[in-house]
Formats: C-alpha cells, sequence, structure tokens
C-alpha cells in the first residue's frame, strides 16, 4: 500500500451499483486519493467489487454498517479522514413498501450516525472548514410532476413512498448540520441511473433479464410513467466535481434530461435484443406484460440540471441510446448466458419493477 497520500477520503457504499462504478473510477483518475470503502455487504451489494478494491493500490475495503458510528468514528480518526462521499441506502421502492423501518433506520439513522462523526471528529482535527460531507441524494424527494414541468434544487420536498420519506429525513439532517454546526457539505439530487453493475430487481436490469430468459416482462398499470435517466458514469463524475469544487451548502441536480416512459424503455431494450439475438419468428416487445399497479406510483420525475452544467461545467457524455445498448451489451456479456429455445413464460407478477 502506497504511502505518499495527499488525502483520504471515505466512501459508504463502495460496493453497490453507483459506488462500485464511482470508487474505480475515482481510483484511476486520483491515484494519490485514498479511498476507504464502507459497505455492510447486503443483498444488493457486489463482494467481487471488494476483490478488485484491494487490489487497487489506493482503496481500502471494510466491511460494516453505516448506523455503527463507533465503527465511523474510528475509521475517520484512524485514517485520517477529510472527506465522506455518502452513497450507501436501501433504494428499492418496492421494498421501502414492504419493510418501511429499514428504509429508515439505514437511510435516516445511518446518516445521523455519519454526520455526527464527521462533525465530532472534524471539529478535534480543526478542520471542520476545509474537510467535507458530501450526500447523494435523489430527485424523488421532490414527489411527482404532471405532464408539464420539471425539478430544480429549489422544488419543495414531497416524498410520497418510505424510500423518498427517507431519504429527505437523510437531506433535512445534513442541511441542518450546515446551518447549526458549519458543516461543510453538499448535496446532489440524482435521477434514475442506469449501466453496469446494477441489481436485477432493478427496472432496466429486469427487462435485460427477462429478454435473455425469454420470460415475461412486468409493466406496472399502463407502463406511462415518466423517469429521467442518467448513465452511471455522468453521474459519478458528476458527484466527483461536485465533492472536489463546488462551494460549501450547494445543491445540485444531477440529470441527463432523458424522459422516457418505461413502456419506452422496455420496448427498446427489446428492439435491442431483436437485432442482437432474434428470436425466430417472434420480437421480444410479445413478452410485456403489463401488471397491477404498485401502491403510490409517482407518475414522472424530470428535473434540469442547469446549475450543474452552468456552474461546474459538467456535461453528460454519449446518447441515451448508446449507452442503453452498452448496457444491455454488459449484462450479456456478464451472464453469458445463451437465449432458451422456450416460447415466452407468463408469471410476471414476483418480479420487480421499480427505480
Amino acid at each position: 500500500m502506497r504511502r505518499d497520500f495527499e488525502r483520504t477520503i471515505l466512501v459508504t457504499g463502495g460496493a453497490g451499483f453507483i459506488g462500485t462504478n464511482f470508487i474505480e473510477g475515482l481510483a484511476r483518475r486520483r491515484p494519490r486519493l485514498r479511498i476507504i470503502d464502507l459497505d455492510a455487504l447486503t443483498y444488493a451489494a457486489h463482494p467481487e467489487s471488494f476483490e478488485r478494491q484491494r487490489a487497487m493500490d489506493n482503496v481500502i475495503p471494510v466491511q460494516g454498517d453505516i448506523c455503527d458510528a463507533a465503527l465511523a468514528a474510528d475509521l475517520l480518526a484512524r485514517y485520517e479522514v477529510t472527506g465522506v462521499i455518502h452513497f450507501a441506502a436501501e433504494s428499492h421502492v418496492d421494498n421501502s413498501i414492504a419493510d418501511p423501518v429499514k428504509f429508515v433506520r439505514t437511510n435516516v439513522s445511518g446518516t445521523a450516525a455519519l454526520l455526527e462523526a464527521a462533525y465530532r471528529c472534524w471539529s478535534k482535527a480543526d478542520c471542520l472548514q476545509t474537510a467535507r460531507f458530501h450526500h447523494i441524494s435523489t430527485d424523488e424527494v421532490f414527489g411527482s410532476l404532471g405532464a408539464e414541468g420539471l425539478f430544480t434544487e429549489d422544488s419543495p420536498y414531497a416524498p410520497t413512498s418510505p424510500y423518498s420519506a427517507s431519504k429527505a429525513a437523510a437531506d433535512l439532517l445534513v442541511a441542518a448540520y450546515i446551518k447549526t454546526f458549519g458543516l461543510n457539505a453538499t448535496i446532489s439530487h440524482a435521477s434514475n441511473n442506469f449501466g453496469p453493475w446494477q441489481h436485477d430487481e432493478k427496472f432496466i436490469p429486469t427487462v435485460i433479464r427477462r429478454c435473455l430468459a425469454r420470460e415475461a416482462i412486468p409493466l406496472y398499470g399502463t407502463g406511462e410513467n415518466v423517469r429521467d435517466w442518467i448513465w452511471v458514469e455522468d453521474h459519478c463524475r458528476a458527484v466527483e466535481t461536485i465533492f472536489f469544487e463546488a462551494a460549501p451548502a450547494s445543491r445540485y441536480i444531477v440529470s441527463a434530461e432523458n424522459e422516457r416512459t418505461n413502456l419506452q424503455i422496455a420496448r427498446s431494450i427489446c428492439r435491442i435484443f431483436d437485432e442482437l439475438r432474434p428470436w425466430p419468428g417472434h420480437r421480444h416487445e410479445e413478452l410485456i406484460a403489463h401488471v397491477a399497479d404498485r401502491p403510490g406510483h409517482d407518475f414522472r420525475y424530470a428535473s434540469c440540471s442547469g446549475r450543474l452544467r452552468r456552474t461546474l461545467g459538467w456535461r453528460p457524455t454519449g446518447s441515451f441510446e448508446e449507452r442503453l445498448r452498452e448496457t444491455v451489451a454488459w449484462y450479456v456479456s456478464r451472464r453469458g448466458a445463451a437465449l432458451p429455445a422456450s416460447g415466452p413464460q407468463t408469471d410476471p407478477a414476483h418480479s420487480k419493477n421499480g427505480r
């Protein structure tokens, strides 16, 4: 392990979908930055991420719970951490409906434990103004839009699910530590991410997996609910830019401004499969099956990232269509599975179609 690091930061949830992509990119771009990855390795994490991180000169993976305040305090002090980037969260809306208390524990209590540990450590080390805490939030804290309009950093909070309510509470805790204790913190609100390493329970991996297996693709309701999609690596670059360059107490929307209905996404993936892995006599779109809508299903999310583009110069890369094709190719390659010879199955009820 090299010792000539310029500084050390703690990243939470670095074995999850976005965190995995973030740490691997950041470690390559900033070799003199030491990164501690704190991840509980829950069902949504990728244990192999820890294996790859151990092979990196500047990453130290640590298995642990963000709710463990003593562990957080120990890591901050032992490694002289001067930055926290907080990805770790329970994030699947369907799961939050089934078990809201679990989301409160991780997303609210876990964030509170990290904030307090950072504040105590940095106050003692007299670096409260120079150290930074960056909190990753979601556009879902703003609720649901109608057919018109966009979320901005000034949109009022109106969460509608236990997941978005727990993230809103975490945001407010960060804002309170900024105002009350002078913590140098920033917040970003990301739109729906897609790309490599996303968990199977999420929407795009579910559609890909069902196309590979030629099983029914479940769509809630009419499939006309709209989401705003961003390539995960573009989100990661935005977080890096905000962490290192934004003014204290800044808040940014991170969006590529790619609005698509769930039905459009499913059809796009089906067309990619029709091209890459033809199904003789059929089109993959035949697999799409509409199922009962979930409770409180938000109709539309759409966000404006103008502030981030103007003040920090961030821009998304590539087109949505190019990135979606890359995502399909990654999952197909990773699974290495041949298409089955059988026709479509008809049991979509157990599958999840969430954020």
